[in-house]
């Protein structure tokens, strides 16, 4: 299955053999969601965290006497039922992580780069060329390409230049293939691969 590269300037430079276990996978959507739900609980910190009436400062003193005043019974001001009293059942540090197999990540990233492949929002294109290091040239680059939407750019290898050329473009994010997630592929409009990151994921995909 081949698909055509383009260069920086967006013109044909040639074509590429993609590997139709990764941009022609089968399977179900509900393993993209389960793989993007564990995604995004494994970035919940669990530093929340609210204060019992043992943690609250003060209520030392009983308020009034046990009997006789009229009022129900009470034995601390700090009580979960006073205003400024302790909180019942909330949150305290946890951890929210959810392991998946390593295979079902796979799977579902070949599932969301088909996905893209298949609706036409995935291109394989060099990277921007940078004479000058300005944002513009990553902008005009971008325009050539037509990845004028929400784009996400794979790269073989992390690339500092570009990283400080597009850090203000606030639709353009910079990822190695390495740290690739189904999210990030999900999460853009436009998917941009450079020719080397193919023979990257084959090679992946084998063993």
């Amino acid at each position: 299955m081949e698909t055509n590269i383009l260069n920086s300037k967006g013109q044909q430079k040639g074509a590429v053999d993609l590997p139709e276990n990764i941009f022609k996978a089968t399977g179900k959507n509900s393993l993209i969601h389960e793989v993007i739900q564990a995604y995004l609980a494994n970035q919940r910190k669990g530093t929340h965290e609210t204060l019992t009436r043992g943690n609250v400062s003060g209520g030392g003193k009983k308020p009034w006497k046990q009997k006789h005043t009229g009022r129900a019974r009470s034995g601390s001001s700090r009580s979960p039922l006073w205003r400024g009293g302790g909180i019942i059942f909330g949150p305290h540090p946890r951890s929210y992580r959810v392991g998946l197999p390593h295979k079902k990540i796979e799977q579902a990233l070949a599932l969301s780069l088909t996905s893209k492949f298949e609706s036409g929002d995935l291109v394989i294109t060099e990277r921007p060329s940078l004479e000058k290091g300005k944002t513009k040239e990553v902008t005009e680059w971008r325009k050539s390409v037509g990845l004028e939407e929400k784009t996400l750019l794979v790269l073989k290898e992390k690339d500092d230049n570009l990283t400080r050329c597009s850090r203000n473009l606030k639709d353009f994010k910079l990822i190695e293939w390495k740290s690739l997630h189904p999210y990030h592929i999900l999460d853009a409009k436009k998917v941009a691969i450079e020719p080397e990151v193919i023979e990257c994921l084959k090679m992946n995909g084998q063993s």
